[in-house]
């Protein structure tokens, strides 16, 4: 009777071992065997904040891209990689195995989207251009019923001194993560600019007609929307520079434009030239109180570091650039050949 008993314990080690060898060499398997990525294209797969390894093992079961949940669970918890998953957006790839997926889970490289602010822009441009990304999470601030509402939130939460944010966000390709809310975005082009507005104005040329960085940045959106050809940037801004050395009135087109507002509709008209406006510069003998539109850094630069030149026009030749004169008369001639002819246009 003993002997029985020892040889059924004996058969069940036997099997017991076979059993764990088999499923240990299913698991091995398991391990290198490709997930299901169904199509061409990458599955975008999100883990949410809080979520378990269980809840997103059985996630991944239930859209079908890995069976056995248990396993995966399993090798995530004897790899010591369970508590170390990241929550975020992740694009799980054709070839990739369980292994790679919580490698890449616990790597945190999530899916980055981006966002292009675009030299020339006004704020409230900029401002439509990241509300309606479906990319960026909105927040309450982003849901007012209009701009002007929105832009004295958002001074007021980006502790700004400037109630005023035209030209405070700095163009650029910006790349972040599903789930970055409007506000960090906007606040991330906001510090930008301030960034590199302190960094160019350290670094100015001596005896500009510029008190404030800020001065620097209204002149520069001017430059900005007045250069079609960036290597005219500094000549630009050095016919505005030596105008405002001389107390003459910069008289320039975007800035009637933009004290026009919605009024506009693509034509500059005399009434509008005479027109006097905060932002005209047709009209006023200073620069406008806040800038026109998003300076590049190289705007900015060119204000900073102007042209040494002598002219004090400028006119649009037709071809993107522009005709530069020494004195009026000289301008004059330009201005017959370039727009009275129709051959172009300031």
């Amino acid at each position: 009777m003993i002997k029985k008993f020892f040889k059924l314990i004996a058969v069940f080690i036997i099997l017991a071992t076979f059993a764990a060898g088999w499923y240990w060499n299913e698991y091995k398997i398991y391990l290198q065997t490709p997930i299901s990525v169904q199509g061409t294209s990458d599955l975008i797969f999100t883990v949410n904040k809080g979520d378990r390894v269980r809840n997103i093992a059985e996630k991944l079961n239930q859209t079908k891209v890995i069976k056995h949940p248990e396993y995966f669970r399993l090798y995530a918890r004897l790899s010591k990689q369970a508590t170390k998953i990241k929550a975020g957006e992740y694009s799980l790839k054709s070839g990739m195995t369980v292994v790679d997926v919580i490698d890449l889970f616990v790597s945190g490289v999530v899916n980055q989207y981006s966002l292009t602010i675009v030299e020339g822009w006004t704020f409230n441009e900029a401002l439509e251009r990241i509300k309606n990304d479906p990319n960026l999470k909105a927040t309450e601030i982003f849901a007012q019923a209009n701009n002007k509402e929105i832009i004295a939130q958002l001074s007021k939460q980006l502790n700004s001194q400037y109630s005023h944010l035209e030209g405070l966000l700095y163009p650029d390709t910006y790349k972040f993560p599903k789930g970055t809310t409007d506000f960090q975005f906007l606040k991330r082009a906001y510090d930008g600019m301030q960034s590199v507005l302190e960094q160019e104005w350290q670094l100015r040329d001596k005896d500009l007609p510029l008190k404030t960085a800020y001065e620097a940045l209204i002149l520069a959106s001017i430059v900005e929307k007045e250069s079609g050809v960036s290597n005219e940037r500094d000549k630009i801004a050095g016919v505005f520079i030596r105008r405002m050395n001389k107390k003459m009135r910069l008289q320039s087109d975007p800035t009637i434009i933009y004290g026009m507002g919605e009024r506009y509709k693509g034509n500059i008209r005399r009434r509008d030239i005479n027109e006097k406006t905060a932002y005209n510069t047709y009209q006023i003998s200073r620069l406008p109180p806040t800038p026109i539109a998003i300076p590049g850094r190289e705007a900015i630069h060119a204000v900073l570091h102007p042209d040494k030149g002598k002219s004090l026009y400028f006119v649009a030749d037709g071809s993107g650039g522009h005709v530069f004169s020494n004195n009026l008369k000289a301008h004059n001639r330009a201005v017959r050949k370039y727009i009275l002819k129709g051959r172009g246009k300031k």
